[in-house]
Formats: structure tokens, C-alpha cells, sequence
């Protein structure tokens, strides 16, 4: 998941940054089915956690969008990354490394109080995420 060059727009930021987590809940869900079928009750219980925490990230930045009087973007057609139960640790560390970056990136842009508490909250969850794996 590359994060491309950070869009300067508060209201861009967070379209941005909803598709990035809507895209973090639908790897965490898939995976999250893998491990129940394969009865990993473990990786499952931690997956449910990433993808429970990736799911109320996405609920905050569309809720900030709308305190901002704005219509969130449609993310229904938002394609789902693949990833393999097997290798899945690996993986969901880059990827939880690439969003570290993206907020902190996202935290350094003026914007105003209501919309950096989001980022920064989220911002937390995530090194938490990158650090040990789980919600």
C-alpha cells in the first residue's frame, strides 16, 4: 500500500485516509474468515481486534467529514487487497508501517484542532497496530 503523495486539502486528507482504512477493514475481514475456517483461534481473535479498530477509524473519519458539513465518498467499489493467512504477520506489519507513515505525514499539515485529535488518535492506534498486532 503506497502512499503516494499526501493530498494538501483537509477535506482530501480524509477521503484519502477513509479509502486507506476502508481498504485496512477488508484485509483484516478476509483474513479474519481464513483464520475461523482454519480454527486459528488466536489470529482470529486478533485479526476480528485490527479489523474492529480499522472499521471505527473509517467511522471517524466519515464522521469528522460530516461535522465538516461534507458527503462522504462512496467506498463500495473499494477493491480488497489479498493476503494469506500463512503469511499474514509479515504483510499486515508493512502495511501497518505504511499507515504510521501516512498519519504522521497527514498530522504535519495545517489543519485545524477538531480534524488533527482525529488523525493523532488514529495516528496512536496505528503504532499500536505496527508495534504488536492487535486492536
Amino acid at each position: 500500500m503506497s502512499s503516494g503523495a499526501l493530498p494538501g486539502d483537509v477535506l482530501e486528507v480524509l477521503e484519502a485516509s477513509r479509502v486507506r482504512e476502508k481498504v485496512q477493514t477488508l484485509f483484516y475481514r478476509a483474513l479474519a474468515a481464513q483464520a475461523v475456517a482454519s480454527g486459528d483461534d488466536d489470529a482470529s481473535e486478533r485479526l476480528n481486534d485490527l479489523h474492529a479498530d480499522e472499521q471505527h477509524h473509517l467511522s471517524r473519519l466519515t464522521a469528522r467529514l460530516l461535522e465538516l458539513g461534507c458527503s462522504p465518498r462512496d467506498l463500495s467499489a473499494v477493491p480488497a487487497p489479498g493476503g494469506e493467512l500463512e503469511s499474514w504477520e509479515r504483510l499486515a506489519r508493512e502495511r501497518e508501517a505504511e499507515e504510521v507513515r501516512w498519519y504522521e505525514a497527514a498530522a504535519a499539515l495545517p489543519l485545524d484542532g477538531s480534524t488533527r485529535a482525529v488523525l493523532a488518535e488514529i495516528l496512536e492506534s496505528e503504532r499500536h497496530h505496527a508495534e504488536v498486532l492487535r486492536g
